[in-house]
């Protein structure tokens, strides 16, 4: 096969996680930043509004994102609260309830029904202690909640990121405004998705906020290279948080590997090889480990002078694995739709706060991949998938409102399946362009 004139070429969006993080930082500078590929996706939306509602100017001209930003001091309201809907963003809810944290004033924050599902109290207790107050107009430790604000004095604190490593990132993000230093220890069994904190560090210190990460050594402390980090221990890392100034600048949000997952595990399982452009090889992204799965599967990979190739098995013939995905939860659907097509089984962990994201995406990956023919097993912090013969033809699959689920089940088209989703335009909460995209590799959508 001539994989050159047979390979299918596609861009990858701009990463939805540095999107959300590089605008907060340019919207907490002083003066005006100019921000090129930003996501263009509803939860994008929902921070900018967020933002906005906090004083900050921002508009999108074309490919640019230009915020003129509140110098570290977010606005909330005296008599009425500043109104910040999140919508179905838990990304938004929970980085914008830590920098607000950091305001002066009232803030509201609520969403859809099922972000009033998602809990918060975690990261509230935290910022408690920090001297913001919670209101709560529901269930305690979930929104919809008002908190009131007079800016973080510093100090100590410990969060237990169990349920999400955003808690960690949302803190952060607010000490750095802070009026003295903050000293932010982890709590709890475990971090989630580390990746995703060292993402949160890499903004701060690309726009002028560098934050001190120190291991514990002995009876004390000692700094170390945060990019160097693969995970982080409760009761041995911690971040010493100076009072800075996030700095306006012009800035480029790198490629999603989240969202480029879908191609890649295509070139894996399909026909053709897939040629993905714009994603970085030493990113810091988490979801970057999709490569190295599907590697181990058998795939064969290929980095090109833009980004990667990634092409099926030359046996065609997948193979399982065994993988913890606690620092990649993002990428589980599209690693079990492929698994569902691998020779041996696949066996995911470390995945049991998929449970409270759109929805129960563990239970809703296996609901739906065994409309299909898989042998699919729930499992209390993952799924095992045993190889069994996917069945071609017409499915309805139920997206659950989950963006994740219809582009990750997609995939599947390329095992003969004709899918029809309840409702396919909901991948416009990280990908509105996805559909368009996924007919460069499926052209009969």
């Amino acid at each position: 096969m001539n994989i050159a004139h047979a390979t299918v070429r596609v861009k990858a969006p701009a990463s939805k996680s540095m999107s959300h993080r590089a605008v907060i930082a340019a919207a907490l500078a002083g003066g005006r930043s100019e921000l090129t590929g930003v996501l263009d996706s509803v939860d994008l939306e929902r921070t900018m509004g967020c933002l906005r509602a906090c004083g900050a100017v921002i508009e999108r001209r074309g490919d640019v994102v230009v915020v003129d930003g509140v110098a570290g001091r977010p606005m909330g309201g005296k008599d009425e609260p500043a109104d910040l809907n999140v919508h179905e963003s838990g990304t938004t809810c929970r980085l914008m309830t830590g920098v607000v944290a950091a305001g002066d004033g009232r803030f509201r924050i609520h969403g859809a029904p099922r972000m009033h599902e998602r809990p918060i109290g975690a990261l509230a207790s935290v910022l408690e202690d920090l001297g913001a107050g919670f209101a709560w107009e529901g269930k305690k430790g979930y929104p919809p909640f008002v908190l009131a604000a007079s800016g973080i004095p510093g100090g100590e604190v410990l969060v237990d990121a169990g349920e999400s490593s955003q808690y960690i990132s949302g803190v952060l993000l607010a000490c750095a405004c802070g009026r003295s230093e903050t000293i932010v220890g982890l709590g709890g069994a475990k971090v989630v998705s580390w990746p995703y904190v060292a993402l949160t560090l890499q903004i701060m210190d690309d726009f002028g906020v560098p934050v001190r990460v120190q291991i514990a050594q002995g009876d004390g402390w000692i700094d170390a290279d945060w990019r160097d980090m693969d995970e982080a221990a409760p009761g041995r890392v911690r971040f010493v948080v100076s009072p800075g100034s996030y700095r306006a600048q012009d800035y480029d949000v790198e490629g999603d590997w989240s969202n480029a997952s879908y191609f890649l595990a295509a070139g894996a399982v399909g026909p053709h090889p897939v040629a993905v452009s714009g994603l970085r090889m030493d990113s810091l992204q988490g979801d970057r480990a999709m490569l190295d799965i599907l590697g181990f599967m058998g795939a064969r990979i290929t980095w090109q002078a833009d980004g990667v190739l990634v092409a099926p098995p030359v046996t065609g013939c997948l193979r399982g694995v065994e993988v913890d995905m606690s620092s990649c939860p993002d990428i589980v659907p599209t690693v079990a739709v492929v698994a569902a097509q691998a020779a041996t089984r696949t066996v995911i962990t470390g995945a049991a706060h998929l449970r409270i994201k759109e929805c129960d995406r563990l239970d809703a990956t296996a609901t739906q991949l065994r409309k299909v023919g898989a042998r699919v097993a729930v499992t209390s912090d993952g799924l095992i998938i045993d190889p069994a013969a996917i069945t071609p033809g017409p499915v309805d699959f139920e997206t659950y409102g989950d963006h994740r689920i219809p582009m990750s089940l997609s995939v599947l088209e390329l095992a003969g399946v004709r899918p029809t989703f309840d409702n396919p335009g909901c991948v416009s909460k990280s990908f509105p362009g996805f559909w368009d995209e996924w007919a460069k590799v499926h052209p009969r959508r």
